[in-house]
């Protein structure tokens, strides 16, 4: 039984390690957004090519999450973290010395690689560490430091851009690797899962991968990859026979019997693909368009994620009195509204008066959903599997962003070119944002039609606060 104290240095030690390990990921999905312009204009790079920038590692982050997670139960988790944190260091440093477009991109697929080696392993390090009795509130610190990081982010990541460079968005995570490794190392033990049984499901995490690069690729393309998009299609068909008959598949089909599971991933689906595509254009929308800096730009959307960190415990908290499908069916159409606010955002546009009342309905709407799907998720399968239950679900939140981030330009007319013209990128971002509230207004109407009460009982999260705007949160299945 694990028996490390929070009290005590080792303790502590944990602490500092998997938050670090964690903000390393963490601040990457929420800060490079705001560089995207000065990427664009340094290395000359298309609309395409910064889409890619962020899709490249959604891409391999999505496509490899649940294999990081087995890996670690396996061969040990401190030992599968500490390679993560290493990977991504390393890729973080050939995104920040890029010399072109192509080479960036490359090293951001790397980077979600590593995040996927060290993601699952944060959260599985403090479950598999600390005493029963201790555990709560360390994964409680845990969180809430994350989601400091989280809200911190984009304020750090836009005075890097501002300042240094935008390659220090990416070089910053050096020096974290450097501060969490050696502590890792001689602080945290290690553990692994003495069930595991050393099979993995290797070709089924290389299908899956291929179909979301594929269609993600016919999409950014359009017009010169259909044959692409139909291979794509082809590999999804092969990854789910593949997952069918593997006797230990990363993503056993059997789960999805549950109906509710099944309801929640669609609505899921629905509600990160369109924050997705709003995190990505907004970012923009705000530089290109506004005229805002990068710093300006990524404060700008702060109080979305300074709602999340404090009211997100107390919203999942509600949701358990009430049920879910209320929080559920109202929380989208709260974003879908905060989306249409931001139409009032164009040129020298007003912070007080034009972009701040969306970002607060949109953190409003956010704080009612994200707590009740996470728990859903986990009340919706047997406790055994709720782990691979929040991963799968994680998992669908980053497939429908990358898709999102590599439709949504094309469905508003975007040209290559778009962003680097103010008019062009504003009349595309005012087709954009209608899309992306229907896509939220559907998961509404999914959720109350489709969403129930969960039984007494259940599993519940144990990550209650949250401050990711990206993805919801992950849970190990523990040690």
């Amino acid at each position: 039984m694990p028996d490390v104290r929070i009290a005590s240095a080792q303790g502590k030690w944990i602490l500092i390690t998997t938050v670090l390990g964690s903000s390393m990921a963490l601040l990457d999905s929420t800060v490079v957004n705001v560089a995207l312009p000065r990427i664009g204009d340094d290395l000359d790079a298309s609309l395409s090519a910064l889409q890619w920038t962020i899709n490249a590692y959604m891409l391999t982050l999505a496509g490899l999450i649940l294999l990081g997670g087995s890996l670690g139960d396996q061969y040990g988790r401190r030992k599968i973290f500490v390679i993560g944190v290493v990977w991504f260091a390393a890729a973080s440093l050939m995104c920040g010395l890029a010399p072109t477009d192509a080479v960036l991109i490359g090293a951001r697929a790397l980077q979600g690689i590593g995040g996927a080696l060290l993601t699952p392993g944060s959260l599985a390090l403090i479950q598999a560490s600390f005493h029963p009795d201790d555990r709560a509130r360390a994964v409680g610190l845990w969180s809430g430091f994350g989601g400091i990081g989280a809200a911190v982010g984009p304020f750090l990541g836009g005075w890097l851009v501002d300042g240094p460079g935008w390659r220090w968005v990416f070089l910053l995570n050096v020096p974290l690797a450097l501060l969490c490794v050696p502590v890792a190392l001689r602080h945290v033990p290690e553990s692994a899962d003495d069930r595991a049984h050393g099979r993995f499901d290797i070709l089924g995490a290389v299908l899956g991968a291929l179909a979301l690069g594929l269609v993600t690729f016919a999409l950014i393309e359009a017009g010169t990859t259909s044959l692409l998009a139909v291979a794509g299609v082809a590999a999804a068909v092969a990854f789910v026979y593949v997952e069918k008959r593997r006797q230990d598949p990363m993503l056993p089909l059997d789960i999805f019997a549950s109906r509710q599971f099944t309801a929640l991933n669609i609505v899921t689906l629905c509600v990160y693909g369109a924050f997705g595509g709003y995190f990505f254009l907004t970012a923009l929308q705000l530089q290109v368009v506004a005229g805002y800096s990068a710093l300006a730009a990524g404060t700008a959307l702060l109080p979305t994620t300074a709602l999340m960190l404090l009211f997100s415990a107390r919203s999942g908290a509600l949701a358990d009195r009430i049920g879910p499908r209320i929080p559920l069916t109202v929380g989208p159409l709260l974003c879908a509204t905060a989306m249409l606010l931001m139409l009032r955002v164009g040129e020298h546009a007003n912070y007080l008066t034009d972009v701040l009342p969306a970002v607060l309905v949109q953190g409003v709407g956010m704080v009612t959903l994200v707590a009740p799907l996470t728990a859903s998720v986990l009340a919706s399968v047997d406790t055994a599997r709720a782990g691979i239950a929040s991963g799968i679900n994680n998992a669908a939140a980053r497939a429908a962003s990358l898709i999102a981030v590599a439709a949504l330009p094309l469905l508003a007319g975007m040209g290559p070119e778009a962003y680097r013209s103010p008019s062009a990128f504003d009349a595309a971002f005012h087709r954009a944002m209608p899309i992306c509230a229907g896509v939220l207004v559907v998961g509404s109407a999914l959720a109350f039609a489709m969403v129930r009460r969960p039984a007494p009982g259940c599993v519940r999260p144990e990550c209650r606060t949250h401050g990711n705007v990206t993805s919801p949160p992950i849970e190990a299945k523990g040690g």
